[in-house]
């Protein structure tokens, strides 16, 4: 039996989520993953984890700001998880783009939510990197108002727009959001758009994402 241990204490929101996946997926046999976390909040993330993927977690508190979340791995779910894994990269080409068809994810501030700015900053940064890391990815990111920020020299967030856009992900900025701004020279990821095209995506979209 495998056993893995994933250490992420001090780790932001979704990172413990996003490791203790990328463990589970290295798993080449039964075993059993331990993840170490600072918060209780990261515990509830990963026991939330493993029920969306129908594995058994328990998590312990061994002492303060210590916990430890134990995933069990069982064969049957390497086995049915196996078959889509082999059979993607053929899929893909005959599709590359199908399962993000009509997906359309719309980032209008630099900030997620309403509050305090410093925080709203980190849950954006928080919001782009957990999206990139999605088993299913959006098919266009649309940036505007303080929202075109996020794609120019300086942003937090450009190597995970970077990762989305090498996966085929179209990363898109408004224009005259750059050039109000005085930030049309820096950007660094994507193309830039205008409100005709704007209009046109959010109409053609199947499902729209406002964080």
């Amino acid at each position: 039996m495998e056993r893995k241990t994933v250490d992420a204490k001090g780790l932001a929101c979704p990172l413990p989520v996003v490791k203790a996946k990328e463990a589970v997926n290295s798993f080449r046999g039964e075993g059993i993953l331990t993840v170490l976390v600072d918060n209780e909040i990261a515990v509830q993330n990963l026991q939330k984890f493993a029920a969306q993927k129908g594995l058994h977690a328990a998590g312990e508190k061994k002492a303060d700001k210590e916990y430890e979340v134990t995933i069990q791995v069982p064969q049957a779910f390497l086995s049915d998880s196996a078959a889509p894994v082999i059979q993607e990269p053929e899929e893909a080409s005959c599709s590359p783009d199908a399962r993000k068809k009509g997906m359309l994810v719309v980032l209008s501030a630099n900030v997620m939510g309403y509050g305090d700015e410093k925080l709203g900053k980190s849950l954006m940064k928080a919001f782009v990197f957990a999206l990139a890391k999605q088993d299913v990815l959006p098919e266009t990111v649309l940036c505007y108002n303080s929202g075109a920020y996020l794609t120019c020299e300086g942003s937090d967030s450009l190597e995970d727009f970077r990762e989305l856009e090498a996966e085929g992900v179209q990363i898109l900025t408004c224009g005259t959001c750059l050039d109000f701004y005085g930030i049309k020279d820096t950007l660094a990821v994507g193309t830039v758009t205008n409100m005709y095209d704007i209009v046109e995506k959010m109409e053609q979209a199947v499902t729209i994402v406002r964080p």
